[in-house]
């Protein structure tokens, strides 16, 4: 058992709510359990818990955060994302391997999207070095979860988007007719419409995207 981990398991119990929980599961479709918590009481949870205990030193917070994501409660990997949003300064070059465990374990959409934008994104950008190996290895390992992280983690890049590599990943998975990947597409080409619409208006007519995609992409156009 971490000790760090179960203090912050302790800090949310007082507050089960079996209603809200029952609530939640069933709008992940009862793939999870809950304490029955919303994020704006998590975050306070959690910003008290901080406030009180600190945070894991940079060679301990690994090892709470997959400890985090073994609990069965949902909840329990929310605080896990609140705690890497704060250590994720503490990056180095082999984490590769820690973002990818994390998104493989209990994967759904809550969890994956917070670690593909704000802290693969940010990881990529810290060792550019180690993202066309991961980028790669993702894409072959015909993991929706990851894959679905490749297409993105640029969310938050704007100018400094890799348009040839998004492109790339689009024109790839554009195919499979799994949803999770046809609504990251549209989600990222609309995002990245702000920037520039040309874009995805090209790939819209010159790929043979999803009518998901499609429709996600020129919302806002």
């Amino acid at each position: 058992m971490n000790e760090y981990a179960e203090g912050l398991r302790e800090a949310l119990v007082p507050f089960c709510n079996p209603e809200e929980a029952q609530k939640l599961s069933a709008y992940v479709r009862n793939k999870f359990v809950y304490f029955g918590l919303r994020a704006p009481k998590m975050k306070e949870i959690f910003k008290e818990y901080v406030k009180n205990h600190g945070v894991p030193d940079e060679n301990q917070f690994r090892n709470v955060l997959l400890a985090l994501w073994r609990y069965e409660e949902r909840e329990m990997q929310i605080m896990g994302l609140y705690l890497l949003d704060k250590m994720k300064i503490h990056f180095q070059h082999n984490d590769g391997f820690l973002l990818e465990e994390l998104i493989q374990t209990k994967p759904w959409w809550d969890t994956i999207d917070h670690l593909a934008k704000k802290h693969v994104g940010y990881y990529f950008e810290l060792f550019p070095e180690e993202r066309s190996k991961i980028i790669e290895k993702w894409l072959q390992s015909d993991n929706t979860w990851l894959i679905r992280s490749c297409i993105l983690f640029q969310l938050g890049y704007k100018y400094k988007t890799d348009e040839e590599l998004l492109a790339r990943i689009i024109a790839e998975n554009c195919e499979t007719n799994e949803f999770f990947i046809d609504k990251a597409i549209g989600w990222a080409l609309r995002e990245y419409a702000k920037i520039n619409s040309e874009f995805t208006l090209g790939l819209c007519a010159t790929l043979p995207l999803s009518n998901l995609s499609k429709k996600e992409a020129i919302k806002n156009l």
